[in-house]
């Protein structure tokens, strides 16, 4: 078997794709920043065994917390759906016949995507709004907290898409004693409403870098929306967990983001997909320190 291929562009993705052919992609998602009018940060930290540390572990053990640093980005436009709308008319022209789009915001400009997105690929080509709940961080005082993003699907032809029935994850039965023996030892299909918690903050899947998304989350949508062999494509790539999940389920991706300090986080993340970078090399401590296998490799 081929194994998939994975391109990396760093660059202001509209001058990006706009250079390529009408049709290239089996798949897009894009999570573009949710225009929320402050700057996105998040400090990383590593905690170190320490009895006299600031942090109780495992079976009362002591550890010292160490910040590493700090990623941001201004998260701020003066007309959010002018930055978008133009991207959006790429996507749907990017897209193959039986493609479908994944456009994956918050409660705060969605509504006003929606009738964008409406217009560029047509009502009927709507399929689906999945909202993504979670249970993390504060909560407010004067409202209902927002715990919820929304991604909504369209297809490039609502008569003609890939949705793979039989590889969607079972989850469990509310109430199991309801049903059956063996439909509660299955499972059930998810439905247009998905719970699952954010990346673990002190989770090996944490790279630190800014509005990262869960695996679990994306790799649902990969293994129901594409074939093994498809062209996938995030032009908002941030942390690279369209490209993980796409290289690790054999599809082939194409990543681009403007952010530098996102061409470093793939490098370290995405280096076991020896992935081809366009207009950015890595320096080497970039990189991803080497598997054993592979210093075995180069001594033999």
């Amino acid at each position: 078997m081929t194994p998939p291929t994975l391109d990396i562009h760093l660059g202001d993705n509209l001058s990006i794709i706009t250079t390529w052919p009408d049709e290239s992609f089996d798949l897009i998602y894009i999570d573009p920043p949710f225009n929320t009018g402050r700057k996105q940060a998040r400090t990383q930290i590593k905690t170190i065994r320490d009895d006299d540390g600031d942090r109780e572990g495992y079976k009362g053990r002591r550890y010292r917390t160490q910040r590493i640093g700090t990623k941001s980005f201004d998260d701020s436009f003066d007309d959010f759906m002018a930055f978008l709308e133009p991207r959006l008319e790429e996507a749907q022209r990017l897209l193959k016949p039986d493609g479908s789009f994944f456009l994956h915001l918050d409660y705060r400009e969605v509504h006003y995507a929606k009738v964008v997105l409406d217009s560029i690929f047509g009502r009927d080509s709507f399929i689906n709004e999945i909202i993504w709940s979670y249970d993390y961080g504060a909560r407010s005082k004067k409202r209902w907290s927002a715990k919820h993003d929304n991604i909504l699907w369209y297809a490039r032809d609502p008569n003609n898409y890939t949705f793979r029935y039989d590889d969607i994850d079972r989850i469990p039965y509310m109430a199991p004693g309801l049903v059956t023996k063996e439909k509660a030892e299955r499972g059930k299909t998810p439905t247009d409403s998905w719970w699952h918690t954010i990346v673990s903050p002190n989770g090996k899947e944490k790279t630190g870098y800014p509005t990262q998304k869960p695996l679990g989350i994306i790799n649902r949508l990969m293994r129901v929306h594409s074939n093994p062999g498809d062209r996938v494509l995030d032009f908002f790539a941030g942390s690279g967990t369209i490209g993980e999940a796409a290289v690790r389920q054999n599809r082939n991706a194409v990543l681009v983001d403007a952010n530098e300090e996102a061409m470093r986080v793939m490098a370290k993340r995405l280096g076991f997909a020896r992935p081809t970078w366009h207009g950015w090399t890595p320096d080497t401590e970039d990189l991803p320190e080497p598997t054993l296998l592979e210093v075995i490799g180069k001594s033999a």
